[in-house]
């Protein structure tokens, strides 16, 4: 006979998900599977960074129209994120990044494929589109997965994806292009985006803490982003997203064109080898995320613009080993702050994390889109000092609206 229940009528509560800890094999799986959904999309995303000079000379266009190949895949990622977050509230966040995923590999394989610049620009329009699929819904499948406590370390192991992403893809287009063209610049990294997307659909597990969310209509959607837009902490991280980024890609969309004019005259391939600098950002991402356990989230995104203003500073001398140690610096410190500022979106936002993830992605690559292509204009007429201080002056700009903004607590990384 059983005991009687002391509170008859009542109902055991239902165990509360904690997410999977550190070191636990499904915890593995989400970080090696996401960080090869992070090599599809930004291998994809920036596929033709390592070769605008070459493409620019084989259609015969300026560097600004070349940069436009990466400014409208930005876009259509920045104008789908938001709508993407949404569909993955209710069909699951695994769901909607496998969609993305998939759409994207068979567009990138399109892309070589263009008979103009036209159907160029709107082919990767549609690729960024897909590809809205993949950053803020792998923010938010990292909150709900795993423990609160790893979060941000788990963030910035992501982040670290991305970084291996960008770099492995123009590592494969520079050779590639300078030896047969940008279209087989563009299939090389189509067909490794494929590899890495076909990896991620095998390790990522099913989601364990996600619960579906009820269709709120288009008033509800708007109410959701309306309250993350009112939040000055989140709004002071969509700032951050938005200036840095910009300058970030502006950045190494134009330095290419720098280093193969006078005086250093690099060829295709050896100036793909630039982007070696992103290891910087694989290391100091992940390396970042682990000193907010000690520090707090605040004072290592700081550090983190700090570094990447120094970095771009020494860019600014007519040095090719000093130039290249800057670029790694400034990468560095730009990862650094983005693992920090990716991964405190999911944290401020006890509700609607996939959206205001979303919000930061928006930010994100509106700026790659708006900065990274505008500064092709200032590069063109006042040369590589008035871009670079212009990136540094943004920089700063950011440090101190997120120092005014977010409270002064070393521990509280959470916060």
């Amino acid at each position: 006979m059983s005991s009687p229940d002391p509170f008859p009528g009542s109902e055991p509560e239902p165990l509360r998900w904690n997410g999977h800890p550190k070191g636990s094999a499904a915890y593995t799986r989400i970080l090696a599977g996401l960080s090869f959904a992070g090599v599809a999309t930004f291998a994809q995303l920036y596929s033709t960074q390592a070769v605008l000079p070459l493409l620019a000379a084989d259609l015969k266009i300026t560097a600004a129209e070349a940069a436009l190949t990466i400014s409208l895949a930005t876009v259509g990622l920045a104008v789908t994120v938001i709508p993407w977050s949404f569909l993955a509230d209710r069909i699951g966040r695994v769901k909607a990044m496998t969609w993305g995923i998939s759409i994207a590999t068979v567009l990138g394989l399109l892309v070589p494929l263009a008979s103009s610049f036209g159907m160029l620009l709107g082919l990767r329009l549609l690729e960024g589109m897909a590809l809205g699929g993949i950053p803020a819904i792998a923010i938010a499948y990292l909150n709900e997965e795993v423990t609160r406590a790893h979060a941000a370390v788990a963030a910035g192991s992501y982040v670290a994806g991305t970084t291996l992403g960008g770099l492995a893809g123009r590592l494969v287009a520079g050779p590639a292009g300078e030896l047969w063209g940008w279209r087989a610049a563009a299939l090389s990294v189509s067909i490794l985006a494929t590899l890495a997307a076909v990896a991620f659909l095998l390790l990522v597990p099913r989601a364990q803490g996600f619960v579906a969310a009820q269709a709120s209509g288009l008033r509800g959607a708007v109410a959701t982003l309306a309250r993350h837009l009112r939040n000055i902490r989140l709004l002071a991280l969509y700032v951050q997203a938005f200036l840095m980024m910009g300058g970030f890609v502006a950045v190494y969309n134009y330095l290419g064109f720098r280093l193969s004019g006078a005086p250093f005259g690099l060829p295709a391939t050896v100036i793909s080898l630039i982007f070696l600098a992103y290891l910087s950002g694989t290391f100091t991402s992940r390396w970042a995320a682990g000193l907010t356990l000690r520090f707090g989230r605040r004072t290592i995104l700081l550090a983190g613009l700090a570094l990447a203003v120094a970095g771009l500073a020494l860019t600014l001398t007519p040095s090719l080993p000093v130039i290249l140690a800057g670029l790694v610096v400034f990468t560095g410190g730009f990862f650094a702050a983005h693992s920090i500022g990716a991964g405190w979106t999911g944290a401020i936002a006890s509700t609607g994390r996939a959206q205001a993830a979303s919000l930061y992605n928006l930010a994100y690559y509106l700026g790659s889109s708006v900065l990274g292509w505008a500064g092709g204009l200032l590069f063109q007429s006042f040369g590589w000092s008035a871009l670079a201080g212009a990136v540094m002056a943004l920089a700063v700009l950011t440090a101190a609206t997120v120092a005014v903004v977010n409270p002064r607590d070393p521990l509280a990384a959470t916060n």
